[in-house]
């Protein structure tokens, strides 16, 4: 299951969430949706149930959103926010 580091500060702000790596001292912003699928993820969800959130709260296709959440998990590994 995924999850953040422990070192990874997270707040909840009006228009998604804002991250921040207390290693580095970087920010990260996540809009709505990628606020949602993180919640959603390290609530132990799986991308399926991120799919199903996102196409039902935003009203989008499927293929588009299953798209959209693979490239918000690879970036958030990629930056380091996320242990294995």
């Amino acid at each position: 299951m995924p999850s953040l580091r422990q070192d990874i500060s997270v707040v909840a702000v009006e228009d998604g969430m804002v991250l921040l790596d207390e290693r580095s001292g970087r920010y990260y912003h996540l809009n709505g949706s990628g606020a949602l699928v993180l919640r959603i993820l390290i609530e132990g969800g799986g991308e399926k149930e991120a799919a199903d959130a996102l196409t039902e709260h935003y009203d989008v296709p499927r293929d588009r959103v299953s798209a959209d959440i693979g490239r918000i998990v690879r970036r958030l590994y990629g930056a380091g926010l996320m242990a294995p």
